[in-house]
């Protein structure tokens, strides 16, 4: 088995902590349309499945509304507008990542989460020049779980697939490493739902920190 070159990381909801801002847009969102705020426990788990989502959640409507498109979009400016107001690294993250780094390997990001909005994000957290990679959800055609911005994300870091660990806390980031042929690791700190079965998605190993990563590393 070919040692690991690269991690690779999700990033809302396993590299960094994004839902505290991801909250605050929707219920801003729903407080512009004279609707209660929702708690912060029931919106967490929702996050990492974006913006469409968090719409469903918080107004009870489907793609078909007539609205939800405007909606949607309100969402996501008030979002990048508080980008990062309350994001951090989950807790052993930067540990995690400085340790990557000094043992020569490298580390990237492929998230589903547009360009316009992973670029800022990175770049506010200080992480953006360090990546050896970063794949976002409109870099390509296809998303996860499809495998090719995974591939592509291996090419970018100098890897071949087999070198490369995936970290996820979404069943399709655990089926889109597979498929791309590279080990995963389920981040159970992560975004994971009360009806989610993460140990059914077939991952190499599940973690509850970054601590975690780096022993399983």
């Amino acid at each position: 088995m070919s040692p690991i070159r690269t991690v690779l990381f999700d990033l809302d909801g396993t590299l960094a902590d994004t839902a505290p801002d991801l909250a605050f847009a929707l219920n801003e969102v729903l407080r512009e349309q004279g609707c209660p705020p929702l708690p912060f426990a029931q919106i967490r788990p929702v996050v990492s499945h974006g913006g469409l989502a968090l719409i469903k959640l918080g107004f009870n409507i489907d793609e078909g509304a007539p609205q939800f498109d405007a909606l949607r979009q309100r969402l996501l400016a008030i979002y990048r507008e508080h980008i990062v107001r309350h994001t951090t690294l989950f807790a052993g993250m930067a540990e995690l990542l400085e340790t990557i780094e000094s043992r020569g390997l490298n580390w990237g990001v492929v998230t589903n989460k547009p360009g316009w909005l992973t670029e800022p994000l990175l770049e506010g957290l200080a992480l953006k020049a360090r990546a050896a990679t970063i794949v976002s959800g409109d870099t390509l055609n296809e998303r996860k779980p499809h495998p090719a911005p995974m591939l592509l994300a291996c090419e970018q870091a100098g890897s071949t697939a087999a070198q490369c660990l995936y970290v996820g806390d979404a069943e399709r980031d655990i089926e889109a490493g597979r498929n791309a042929g590279m080990r995963t690791l389920v981040a159970l700190f992560g975004y994971i739902g009360e009806n989610d079965r993460p140990e059914l998605w077939r991952a190499d190993g599940m973690v509850d920190s970054a601590s975690a990563i780096l022993a399983w590393l």
